[in-house]
């Protein structure tokens, strides 16, 4: 028999940036709110490791001080830009900011451990939000009733009259409650290494992104740390990873050990640990992420950035949706399917435009010649090169890769 606990009124599954991002929003709400997460923090979450300037933008919407406490958080390296790499080997530099970077600036992103950075949110709910935590809870139930959702580890069983998920790529909520399956047209799976002693890194820290032919769309990437390591990982559609049967582990020793821009840059680094691997579910198809009694949020709502891959930024926004709609639903005492579509409606008016221009982008990294043009022409026009960095903070400005005029542009210079 299970013990059953008190019930609650909202249950957040996981306690990563989604999760956090919703209890923060919360705050110190008289809603008696429980957060549940499989792990015991401090936890490795395998990830790329970069942290996009989008999240310290929600965490100074949810309260001003955090990005206080994010800028004073040491166990991070500031990043100023990206440096792409075309298929044909040439680089691209592309600032996140136009100006150049002022003396004593906090840097527009950051490379973190997500080890570190999830501990660091993890505490800032701990000291700021009246929700309660519960670590090493493996959820292997979930079940309707009619006032609530069940959730059960086996063990022990919480009832909530509404659940936000934020329990990642494998969410249980997503496959119980919204039918999600894996759609490996829509689905990335990837791998990640530590490395130490990697050279050759752009002076203000830019993270890189190869994109190599074997890959496309997926890429290679190479991300400072502080201390002196790197992230080192790559990522394929997973489509195309079981059509070609591509061995990913093969595939990263094969380009550190003979990439002719990149085998030198690793001659005397040395692995940190095992590779390991993980899914991205890609934002890249529009799907319903909320319901009856629960909202979807950040990996489990498949939120991730199709041609980036980045995923904190929109896991933070939608955990902080999410908590808005919520305290709304409350108010009202409406938990239905129907009123939780607002939910919905916010998630996608605020990054569904973003979403869909960057699949367009990933599609258009398949056309290899033509992303070889752009990165060629872009290096030696300085206008073209202003326009790219623009792109960063200007959705209007990045709509622009989706029109003939632009290539036009780039053609005549």
């Amino acid at each position: 028999m299970n013990q059953v606990e008190s019930e609650v009124d909202i249950l957040i599954l996981g306690a990563g940036p989604g999760g956090c991002g919703c209890a923060l929003t919360l705050g110190q709400t008289p809603l008696n709110v429980l957060m549940l997460d499989k792990a015991t923090f401090p936890r490795d979450k395998i990830c790329g490791d970069a942290v996009s300037g989008k999240v310290l933008g929600v965490m100074k919407y949810i309260n001003p001080e955090l990005t206080s406490a994010t800028q004073e958080f040491s166990k991070k390296l500031g990043t100023w830009g990206i440096r792409f790499f075309a298929p044909n080997g040439k680089e691209l530099d592309v600032p996140f900011k136009l100006e150049q970077k002022p003396s004593g600036a906090a840097a527009p992103g950051f490379i973190s451990k997500r080890l570190d950075f999830d501990h660091f949110l993890y505490q800032q709910v701990k000291s700021r939000t009246s929700t309660r935590i519960v670590e090493g809870v493996h959820v292997s139930k979930v079940e309707r009733e009619e006032d609530g959702i069940r959730l059960s580890d086996g063990k022990q069983s919480w009832k909530a009259k509404l659940v936000i998920a934020a329990d990642g790529a494998h969410s249980i909520v997503a496959k119980k409650l919204a039918s999600f399956k894996v759609e490996k047209q829509h689905y990335s799976a990837g791998i990640r290494a530590y490395y130490s002693g990697v050279t050759g890194f752009h002076p203000d820290h830019f993270i890189e992104l190869h994109y190599i032919q074997s890959l496309l769309p997926g890429y290679f990437w190479i991300f400072p740390l502080p201390n002196g390591w790197a992230n080192v990982g790559l990522g394929m559609l997973s489509a195309d990873v079981s059509r070609h049967k591509v061995n990913l582990k093969k595939q990263l020793h094969e380009i550190i050990a003979t990439h002719p821009s990149i085998a030198a840059r690793f001659q005397h680094a040395s692995k940190q640990g095992p590779i390991q691997g993980f899914g991205l579910p890609l934002g890249s198809k529009k799907r319903s992420i909320s319901g009856d009694r629960f909202m979807l949020v950040g990996d489990a709502a498949s939120l991730i950035d199709p041609f980036s891959g980045e995923g904190i930024g929109n896991a933070m926004i939608s955990g902080r949706i999410a908590a808005q709609i919520a305290q709304k639903s409350f108010e009202s005492m409406d938990f239905s399917a129907e009123n939780m579509q607002t939910y919905d409606q916010a998630v996608y008016k605020k990054i569904g435009a973003e979403l869909r221009l960057s699949h367009h982008m990933q599609k258009m990294v398949n056309y290899p010649r033509m992303f070889n043009f752009v990165v060629n022409r872009t290096r030696k026009n300085e206008a073209l090169r202003k326009m790219m960095t623009m792109m960063f903070d200007n959705l209007d400005i990045r709509k622009e890769l989706r029109k003939p005029s632009f290539y036009w542009k780039v053609l005549w210079g």
